[in-house]
């Protein structure tokens, strides 16, 4: 289950909040990269000796490609200081030997904690709801071209990776101001607010960080196995529920693609087709992307193979019948996405790689912005 290494540190390569990266030398000579995580431990210093987790690397996992940090000794033999003290009693990582012990938003004796004990209204929030973490950057991207001063909180929930700080992605959206605050749920950890659930932790993101709009999805590392339930986003259709429950404005973004190597993915992929058709029994909005338009972008290549699927996307979409399918307009989005502060990649493809997937995304986040200043329909 776990391959271990160890070695001494190189290097130390920089960081961003939660998350120190390292160069490490192995025994055998070898150097890898390493991630440790500052709430996890003290940030490894050059000459420190390391215990390693590399089984993600070994086997050539593309989102794990780093050996991970278990633990530190300095170069006297000495443990390599504490991490911060935990403030409260959620554990996450419950019963692993890294469990961290967090103070949850919804735990008593959190600030926090009166106004969620009976909280059960989003009060209309738009809910961008999205299979991949991938998603994020595109959607965050066109909401900000829409509707400048957003107040975006991003809701990470576990089915991908746990640490929030493994997301370098997050790290530079908050730095480019274009996400306000995080909140992690579940087994997941680092977000400015902790969460036992996707219900808290959404009603948390409206209460207490005062979001306009939430985008929720996995983190990094999403896991798929080629069955039809077998894949970490069945969680999207579960996020619909949670949000549509508490009366946010779920936005379903569609998983789409010209260019997946695999049939099961191209046009609307069939994790879209599970989650939203069989998971998620609550209506939604899925933003649909005008394809037929996209011609008309520009500094964008690939688009015909988005305009040619036109047609079968909106046909797809429309036989989720459960849900409220919007066709969203895409003028304006080649823009958006083409003054991304991040690198926008998707199963190792970028943005000419795989137009129709960022683009699907983004109007994920186009939809949602326009949601803000409406009135949630009355029941």
């Amino acid at each position: 289950m776990i391959i271990w290494a160890d070695g001494r540190v190189s290097a130390v390569r920089g960081g961003w909040p939660g998350a120190v990266e390292l160069v490490v030398e192995r025994a055998d000579g070898t150097e890898v990269r390493a991630l440790a995580y500052t709430a996890l431990m003290a940030a490894p210093l050059v000459g420190d000796r390391v215990l390693l987790n590399v089984a993600a690397l070994e086997r050539g996992l593309g989102t794990g490609g780093y050996a991970l940090v278990i633990a530190a000794l300095t170069p006297d033999g000495d443990l390599r200081g504490q991490p911060p003290q935990p403030a409260g009693h959620l554990v996450k990582a419950r019963y692993l030997p890294q469990q961290a012990m967090v103070a949850g938003a919804d735990e008593q004796g959190s600030p926090h904690h009166a106004l969620l004990a009976d909280a059960d209204d989003l009060d209309g929030l738009p809910v961008v709801v999205a299979d991949l973490h991938s998603a994020l950057a595109p959607a965050l991207l066109a909401v900000a071209h829409d509707r400048p001063g957003t107040r975006v909180v991003y809701v990470m929930s576990d089915q991908g990776a746990l640490p929030l700080a493994f997301s370098r992605t997050v790290a530079a959206l908050r730095e480019a101001g274009l996400l306000a605050a995080t909140v992690t749920v579940g087994q997941a950890f680092g977000g400015d607010l902790e969460a036992v659930t996707v219900h808290s932790g959404l009603l948390a993101a409206r209460l207490a960080l005062g979001a306009d709009l939430v985008v929720l999805s996995q983190g990094p590392g999403n896991l798929g196995t080629g069955t039809r339930w077998g894949f970490s986003g069945v969680g999207v259709g579960e996020a619909v529920n949670a949000a549509a429950t508490l009366g946010g404005r779920p936005v379903g973004s569609l998983r789409i693609s010209t260019a997946d190597a695999r049939p099961r993915h191209r046009g609307l992929s069939h994790h879209s087709v599970t989650a939203y058709g069989r998971v998620a029994l609550l209506p939604a909005d899925l933003a649909v992307p005008d394809f037929a338009g996209a011609g008309a972008l520009d500094g964008i290549e690939g688009l015909d193979a988005v305009v040619a699927l036109a047609p079968e996307v909106e046909a797809a979409a429309a036989a989720l019948t459960r849900h409220r399918a919007v066709r969203v307009p895409l003028a304006g989005l080649d823009v958006a996405l083409a003054g991304s502060p991040v690198r926008l990649t998707t199963m190792g493809r970028g943005l000419d790689g795989d137009p129709a997937y960022f683009l699907a995304a983004a109007a994920a986040g186009r939809h949602a912005a326009a949601l803000v200043d409406t009135a949630p329909p009355s029941v």
